[in-house]
């Protein structure tokens, strides 16, 4: 399969970049019950707001819920055919892709990335949408949940915390811009506690994953590892 043509956008590659290192540089790091970090701010207004207006249907659950890949057929990702459909998701993954990104993420946060691979998903939660505590520990080796949605009634709607023992110990801030980060291991526990959710729950799931990832359709980039 030949290679896809994507859009580029420099002026706002560069942009995001920049929001993003100093979000990066500014993240505040809580040590309990593991360590993980809250950055504000990280994407332009205008990009964070453009990101959330994508043409893409929040997933009905039928009843379904508890973990994200019971609705995989339906799962939105910054993979090639949305670069080519949306240049703005174009720009945030080539953000993400940057080898300044990646550098500020390895420094900061002390995370190893060569050799990885950027999957970016678009999430959009709905009444009804839970998810069981869990580490991401295996073929994710960085998390970053970004949120997006700009809707008041969202403010308890953050990821929630977990110490080892799977007890519930906090909830991390929800506001537009803002993301929670960690670098996956046994005990970095977190999902979402069932609650209300009113309207729809928009955020970005940001991992960059080893080559071992299988669903190659999902990646952002499936043939540029990280440092390639």
């Amino acid at each position: 399969m030949a290679a896809q043509t994507l859009p580029t956008n420099a002026a706002l590659v560069t942009e995001i970049e920049a929001r993003l290192a100093q979000s990066i540089a500014e993240a505040d790091v809580t040590a309990k019950p593991y360590p993980h970090w809250i950055a504000r701010q990280m994407l332009p207004a205008q990009v964070a707001a453009g990101i959330c207006q994508l043409p893409f249907a929040a997933p009905e659950l039928r009843g379904l819920s508890g973990k994200r890949e019971v609705h995989n057929a339906t799962r939105t990702y910054l993979d090639a055919d949305c670069q080519i459909a949306h240049p703005l998701a174009a720009a945030v993954a080539q953000a993400f892709q940057a080898e300044a990104t990646i550098a500020r993420i390895e420094e900061k946060f002390g995370a190893t990335l060569e050799g990885t691979y950027l999957r970016a998903e678009f999430a959009q939660d709905v009444d009804g949408f839970w998810l069981e505590p869990h580490s991401d520990l295996g073929v994710k080796k960085f998390t970053l949940l970004l949120y997006l949605s700009d809707d008041p009634r969202h403010a308890s709607l953050g990821t929630d915390i977990y110490d080892e023992n799977k007890i519930h110990v906090g909830t991390s801030p929800f506001e537009r811009g803002t993301a929670m980060i960690f670098v996956p291991s046994s005990y970095t526990i977190h999902g979402f506690e069932r609650r209300p959710i009113a309207g729809v729950r928009q955020s970005l799931i940001i991992n960059y994953v080893t080559d071992d990832w299988q669903a190659r359709e999902q990646l952002a980039f499936p043939d540029r590892p990280i440092g390639g």
